[in-house]
């Protein structure tokens, strides 16, 4: 039997709470090691949505103890040729699917060891073609938190596959993106970096169009506004956020991934100016 050894694993995935397969990977970890911590970070990521995965995790991991396994279910290619990865990145570990869902992690800090799952001593007996989470990704984690070395897991692995995401343009009077996700509240997450877009506004008045929607209000939080008008402000991610104080910002506009997202600056105060047609 395998010494005492607590650490934390989080668990995110796209699976819901409808099945036993959330359950089952904890049992599958619990039965390696009893004695480790974990944390349900989400199991609500729309089905096969990496990007809306990329961004769960890229909000969260930073606010975990040094050490803690991040184990990241959201994989639409179960079954085929994509590559099962884990990684050390700074003081934590990442274990899922190479198919994007850590390549925001990975943007603001690479990796210091990635390595390919390939050693079937750790996966279970049994692997079935369609639940690596259960028969490969839980076992593995479960065997990195009773401090098994990185490499004994499999080789080297050196291009991890980056999510395709759009990047929002920039010119002196203009930028244009769009939205990659919405969250429980409705709130519209889009692909525009609130820090860049603060420095490309230097203090002048924008118009900020939602599809052919103009959103009034630049707010620090949402209680700013009065209850159901639609504000900007910078999510708790990072990203310009479109929200609706007390609605949904989502139904209000009827937007949703891919939506596109204009601003365009005028001379003034810092503020959002009136949209022409």
């Amino acid at each position: 039997m395998a010494s005492a050894r607590p650490g934390l694993i989080t668990l995110l995935t796209d699976f819901g709470y409808r099945d036993a397969y959330v359950g089952v990977m904890k049992g599958v970890i619990l039965g390696r090691n009893p004695w480790v911590q974990l944390v349900d970070l989400s199991h609500e990521v729309p089905p096969q949505d990496i990007v809306f995965g990329a961004l769960v995790l890229q909000s969260a991991w930073r606010y975990f103890p040094p050490g803690t396994i991040h184990l990241a279910v959201v994989d639409p290619g179960v079954g085929s040729r994509r590559r099962l990865l884990a990684a050390a990145v700074g003081e934590h570990f990442l274990v899922g699917p190479d198919n994007g869902l850590f390549s925001l992690i990975f943007a603001e800090e690479p990796p210091q060891t990635l390595v390919s799952l390939e050693n079937p001593r750790f996966f279970l007996p049994q692997v079935s073609a369609t639940f690596h989470g259960r028969d490969i990704l839980a076992p593995a984690a479960a065997h990195l938190s009773l401090g098994v070395p990185l490499p004994e897991f499999g080789p080297e692995l050196s291009e991890p596959v980056r999510l395709d995401l759009p990047a929002p343009q920039f010119t002196e009077s203009a930028v244009t993106g769009q939205v990659i996700a919405t969250d429980h509240f409705g709130n519209l997450i889009t692909n525009i970096s609130f820090g860049q877009l603060q420095a490309w506004r230097q203090g002048r008045a924008t118009c900020l169009r939602v599809g052919d929607r103009p959103i009034p209000h630049w707010a620090a939080t949402y209680s700013d506004v009065p209850p159901g008008a639609l504000l900007a402000l910078a999510g708790s991610h990072g990203y310009l956020e479109i929200a609706c104080r007390e609605g949904n910002a989502a139904l209000v506009l009827g937007a949703g991934k891919g939506t596109p997202v204009r601003l365009v600056a005028s001379d003034g105060p810092e503020t959002l100016g009136e949209c022409r047609p």
